[in-house]
């Protein structure tokens, strides 16, 4: 899918697959080990094979009273046994630095950490800093087959319900509104809006790719609100029988230059923001893949206005982007 095309073809939105499209709807609880096996910092090195061995794992957090303090990989293992010291400690082999995710992150974001920093595995951190889980492939891998097994069914039976609801109503012209309050830095519930969104869609009768571009659509443009804005913003979405309206608004601090925003990798997040994982710079590239229009305008003094349209039907011109 290139980043270059601001129109995105039925091809294209093909590619948006029920699984991507989980990974921003699931968190990082859904799917992670909650059955931790921890190690601690004076193990030997010979023990913590034992504990590899007898729970068939290759690697593990070490943790004192849930604080992390390192996290150990079969490849230190190798280490300890190439330079013949496998009876000195976690600690002496262990890595301090240690890469991590929230609990209540949506998957999403683990997933770019994965392909960012290729990593194995991701410790997995509460509210209040302690280790409650690790992440591995494997688990987003399983984690999203229970969820197409579990989802299938229900979302059948509701939209079903749901989706004559504009042919019920009789009228020259209808509107669904949908509006969202997004607070700054509230990192809990990001993506919260946009799950919402992308299930009122579907349970209205939207076609699978309609859903999921709006889906990624309103979720970049919800973390745009929470990292950079002053106070959080609006998320407001019009739902007509032609067309689906997606606005996002704030009042504040302002696009200082939209061409530089609008490239691959600009961010202006906080260095707390990146290393908490968000912030990459690849919000807007990723709303423009998936709508048929977009226009944003910004200035210090009334915030940041970005508005998105998809056509449910083709409209007469191929409609462009407004810079």
């Amino acid at each position: 899918m290139s980043l270059d095309n601001t129109n995105i073809t039925d091809a294209d939105a093909a590619k948006i697959t029920r699984v991507e499209e989980l990974a921003y709807e699931l968190t990082v609880d859904d799917v992670m080990s909650k059955n931790l096996i921890t190690l601690t910092p004076e193990l030997t090195m010979r023990d913590a094979l034992d504990i590899f061995r007898k729970n068939r794992i290759s690697g593990a957090p070490v943790a004192v009273n849930g604080e992390l303090l390192g996290i150990l990989s079969i490849e230190d293992m190798i280490r300890s046994l190439r330079d013949g010291r496998i009876d000195l400690t976690v600690a002496d082999y262990m890595t301090r630095n240690v890469i991590t995710a929230r609990n209540t992150d949506q998957l999403i974001e683990a997933l770019k950490q994965f392909v960012k920093t290729k990593v194995g595995r991701l410790p997995v951190l509460d509210e209040n800093g302690k280790v409650v889980g690790i992440l591995t492939k494997g688990d987003i891998s399983i984690g999203l087959l229970r969820a197409l097994q579990r989802d299938y069914e229900t979302e059948e039976l509701i939209r079903y319900r749901a989706s004559h609801l504009f042919e019920d109503i009789v009228s020259d012209h209808t509107t669904l509104i949908l509006r969202y309050y997004v607070k700054k830095n509230d990192f809990t519930h990001g993506g919260a809006a946009s799950n919402n969104i992308k299930k009122a869609l579907r349970r209205l009768g939207a076609s699978p790719q309609i859903a999921r571009q709006c889906g990624i659509a309103a979720y970049e443009a919800e973390m745009n609100l929470i990292i950079h804005t002053n106070n959080g913003g609006v998320l407001r979405v019009e739902i007509e029988q032609d067309k689906i309206i997606l606005e996002a608004y704030d009042d504040g601090p302002g696009i200082p230059d939209i061409e530089l925003a609008m490239q691959p990798g600009y961010s202006t997040a906080s260095e707390e923001v990146r290393r908490m994982g968000f912030g990459a710079g690849m919000g807007l590239s990723n709303i423009r893949q998936c709508v048929d229009e977009m226009r944003l305008t910004s200035s210090p003094e009334r915030g940041t206005n970005l508005y998105m349209t998809l056509y449910l039907k083709t409209p007469k011109h191929s409609p462009k982007d407004k810079d």
